[in-house]
């Protein structure tokens, strides 16, 4: 796990051939190595046999309800922007057994599950995840109560981060100030050169660990023409953004918009489904599930991913506290936004764009939140 929080000097360059070393380095290592690749149209995340599964040749077409892949000419392997999947799927999974029980001889005998977690290494981090981990890792271990789930599972990661060169059309990082560029929290960093003299990757250490594997692979000097173009690659990708979020201090303005009519407008649109927060890197919530056999003789305890549009989610015991599509659509967005900062001093938003993409009815928190700011800004007396 990476605690340095500023890279090697120029690093190095390396090929299609160094980063398959990478991979193997890795495995050799004891990690499960989870990165990219094409399954069931899409571009997934899926544990890595080898760089050979990696989405050479792909790319992503991205709108609000929209996804699809499309081919690419130049073979680039990073040249798409998030998928359905974040790393959260790995870090704080979606289903996890936290005991079992068996009766036997007329003796209940508990069990919590001590099952090791996987050492990951992940390999393409974006640096929108990149902050989102660091999100979660305020969240779920940053107070005094940490979850073991996350905790075991985040301290023996590996993260090979990616920065981005192309941009999705629903991508709103750089408003966010959380990419392009990888931030901090790397053990690697890449940034994928594809150009008429070759497929290289500037690449460089973010941690100790990190430069001992840099040090194991072949690679060559970094001269400053490569660092310069890559530079520029990834601040023009600033400039291609597909969504920005409006220029003002988002905290302040779900705040001051809480009766604003546009959360009717959007209640009338949202389907509650809470696909935006399955999709979400650092939605957090979760509920206990009990279940046993027909016998009553073995119990098992699950916890399991919740949503906030779910209207159980607030059930108090004169039932559910926001009943309405509207209260718990603005649930969601003002938490997201705004009262993040209050309880763990950042946004909830990394500027990723999965919300909008994988939305059925083609939601965008871009586009609800530049409502929301022309409402507050709207001529004295207009409704």
């Amino acid at each position: 796990m990476s605690t340095a929080t500023t890279p090697a000097a120029e690093g190095a360059v390396i090929g299609k051939d160094g980063l398959a070393t990478l991979v193997d380095l890795l495995r050799a290592r004891g990690f499960t190595v989870v990165g990219p690749t094409v399954r069931d149209g899409a571009i997934v995340l899926a544990e890595l046999e080898s760089a050979d599964q990696l989405p050479y040749g792909w790319g992503v077409e991205l709108e609000a309800g929209h996804y699809r892949l499309r081919e690419r000419e130049d073979g680039a392997a990073f040249a798409h922007a998030a998928g359905p999947q974040s790393w959260k799927t790995f870090l704080h999974p979606a289903r996890v057994r936290q005991w079992r029980a068996e009766r036997s001889d007329g003796q209940l005998v508990i069990e919590e599950d001590d099952t090791p977690p996987p050492r990951f290494a992940f390999l393409g981090v974006r640096p929108c995840d990149l902050r989102a981990i660091a999100v979660q890792d305020r969240v779920l271990t940053g107070g005094r109560h940490r979850d073991p789930v996350y905790q075991g599972r985040r301290s023996g990661a590996f993260l090979v981060a990616v920065e981005c060169t192309e941009p999705g059309g629903t991508c709103f990082c750089a408003s966010m100030g959380t990419g392009p560029a990888a931030g901090p929290g790397y053990d690697l960093a890449l940034t994928e050169l594809v150009e008429a003299d070759g497929h290289r990757f500037w690449i460089r250490s973010g941690s100790p660990e990190g430069a001992e594997i840099l040090a194991e692979l072949p690679a060559g000097a970094a001269s400053e023409a490569v660092c310069e173009t890559a530079r520029q690659a990834v601040a023009s990708a600033a400039d291609r953004m597909g969504r920005t979020m409006p220029d003002t201090d988002l905290h302040r303005l779900m705040a001051g918009t809480l009766d604003a009519p546009r959360w009717d407008d959007v209640a009338s649109r949202c389907l509650t489904c809470g696909n935006c927060t399955m999709v979400c890197p650092t939605c957090y919530c979760t509920t206990t599930e009990d279940v046993t056999d027909l016998t009553g003789d073995h119990a098992e305890r699950w916890r399991v991913w919740d949503v906030c549009f779910d209207l159980d989610f607030s059930h108090l015991h004169g039932g559910p506290v926001r009943t309405s599509a509207r209260s718990r659509y603005r649930q969601w967005l003002t938490h997201k936004l705004g009262t993040w900062h209050d309880q763990f001093g950042s946004s909830g938003c990394v500027g990723c764009g999965r919300c909008i993409v994988w939305c059925p009815v083609a939601i965008d928190i871009t586009e609800e939140a530049a409502a929301l700011h022309d409402w507050a800004n709207r001529p004295d007396g207009e409704p």
